[in-house]
């Protein structure tokens, strides 16, 4: 199968039932996105499939010929993206275990929404956990991601 994976076409051999996470980072080699319950429920390994964020863990890749799939590595190649910059400036990481995934969900939410309130991050971000409880510093990271956003402080 062929997968459009951060702009680089790449041709996979994998069962037409193989979760785009394994295909991503064991055949791809691409190991930001992580595993985490492999049930959808934490969203470690959330990646962006055509802007929308998806858990990668349960969609199988057979089902990405033809869409575009960013990964961590993907959003920028030198972590200028307005959310990375936020995160590095407000020092959101603990362990860093769930990031790239709250990452990649925070990026989407920006593309739709300029200037999130705190109920459209809470909404955006339900379905990606942190065990760590960075929650607060993930919400005032979205927020300055927007304001670096708004300032034309982008890549």
């Amino acid at each position: 199968m062929k997968l459009s994976v951060n702009g680089v076409d790449h041709d996979v051999e994998a069962s037409s039932d193989m979760p785009l996470l394994w295909v991503l980072r064991d055949l791809v080699g691409l190991t930001g996105t992580k595993y985490g319950c492999g049930i959808a429920q934490c969203g470690a390994c959330t990646v962006l499939v055509d802007g929308v964020p998806m858990k990668a863990c349960i969609t199988p890749a057979s089902s990405m010929s033809g869409r575009k799939i960013t990964t961590i590595e993907g959003l920028s190649a030198d972590a200028s993206h307005p959310v990375q910059k936020a995160w590095a400036e407000l020092d959101v990481v603990q362990c860093g275990y769930c990031q790239s995934g709250q990452i990649m969900a925070a990026a989407a939410l920006l593309q739709v929404v300029n200037n999130p309130d705190d109920a459209q991050i809470d909404a955006a971000m339900a379905g990606n956990l942190c065990r760590c409880g960075t929650y607060p510093r993930i919400r005032a990271a979205i927020h300055r991601a927007a304001e670096i956003g708004k300032s034309g402080d982008t890549p």
